[in-house]
């Protein structure tokens, strides 16, 4: 008991205490959308959140050292989760992605954020001073690739472009020559015309398109988008105030839960909401890099370099799509949009940072 109230006594409180207002926030955003129609959303993500809590206080005090020794074995039953989602997954608006057991469902791709995180950890961290190797590059790639490729294959492109940032944000703080990068820039820049001409579907391609101009399609594939622009302008400076925003409660805005549950925020909130959302997420994510700065072991820090790069590339894609700089991709906000498996695993994520910021005090855990 007395060492459990040490490493209660030693947890990076402020990480705590955002995390959890972020997550109230999402839980009234939640409620107050549903208002008009079926409440059961917020039943279900008020127990995906006490579950998110009850894994952020494990991770928070578990050994990461020990989970980084088993990651090979979860990525291994992650990528056969990926392969058998393919074939027996539940579709949902044409996309395989979902396990459906009755009562719950959950989708795989959102665990291969973590679990991603923690063997791409110990694989810089194993060989910081060898990963100017061009062997060694291409093998950090090539467990990302697996299942980015197998996520875009559901087709899931955003959370394939997630799993891509990690890898390249935790490969950017390693020892690597700055200069490989502007090779990977023309790599990719290759690729994605390719991708262009032979990978992407019509329906990627059309949703790059709506996205420089939402009038080419405003009854269909632009349609989000500019209700969403819509809900966002509508809010002004104080917001319609929660469970009066007329996009979110007459359904014109799509997805007003999930993909867009920002525009929601930014109309009954409105833009002083929104900022205050905005500043949480900074602090967040100022506190991930000073727990980074502090961390005395490399694999924690790249533990936790994975988890910032994480949460920032799901803030920057979501709230980018939400006021239409960027594609609508299908990423969730972060302990903010609903949904189980994304709530958990960024949960987890934040919990193994709480982990390294104990284990920077000199506690052992």
């Amino acid at each position: 008991m007395k060492h459990l109230f040490f490493r209660f006594k030693y947890l990076d409180k402020m990480l705590a205490a955002v995390c959890l207002l972020l997550l109230l926030v999402g839980l009234t955003l939640i409620y107050s959308t549903g208002l008009n129609g079926d409440r059961s959303s917020f039943i279900k993500q008020s127990a995906y959140a006490l579950i998110g809590v009850l894994l952020f206080f494990f991770f928070s005090f578990f050994d990461f050292s020990q989970l980084s020794k088993i990651s090979r074995y979860l990525y291994l039953l992650l990528l056969a989760a990926l392969v058998l989602v393919l074939f027996a997954g539940h579709a949902v608006q044409g996309s395989s992605r979902w396990f459906n057991l009755g009562i719950i469902s959950f989708q795989p791709a959102e665990f291969a954020d973590i679990i991603v995180i923690f063997i791409l950890a110990r694989f810089f961290a194993l060989r910081r001073g060898e990963i100017n190797i061009w062997k060694n590059i291409l093998l950090s790639f090539v467990y990302a690739l697996i299942p980015i490729l197998l996520i875009a294959k559901e087709p899931d492109l955003g959370s394939a472009l997630i799993i891509f940032i990690i890898w390249l944000g935790m490969l950017f703080l390693s020892n690597v020559n700055k200069k490989i990068f502007i090779y990977i820039f023309l790599i990719f820049s290759a690729l994605s015309v390719f991708s262009w001409r032979f990978v992407l579907k019509d329906y990627q391609k059309n949703r790059i398109l709506t996205f420089v101009n939402p009038r080419l399609d405003p009854k269909g594939k632009g349609y989000n988008v500019q209700q969403a622009i819509i809900s966002v302008g509508s809010g002004g400076l104080v917001g319609t105030g929660l469970g009066r925003g007329l996009q979110s409660q007459l359904r014109f805005l799509p997805e007003r839960q999930t993909d867009f549950i920002f525009a929601s925020a930014a109309e009954e909130l409105g833009l002083l909401g929104s900022a205050v959302i905005l500043v949480l997420y900074f602090l967040l994510l100022y506190r991930i890099l000073i727990i980074y700065g502090r961390s005395r072991d490399d694999l924690g820090r790249f533990i936790v370099a994975g988890v910032f790069f994480m949460i920032l590339g799901q803030c920057v894609i979501n709230i980018g799509m939400n006021i239409g700089l960027l594609p609508v991709t299908g990423i969730p906000l972060p302990f903010i949009s609903y949904g189980g498996s994304s709530l958990i695993t960024v949960a987890m994520g934040a919990g193994a940072v709480e982990a390294v910021a104990i284990r920077s005090k000199g506690i052992r855990l």
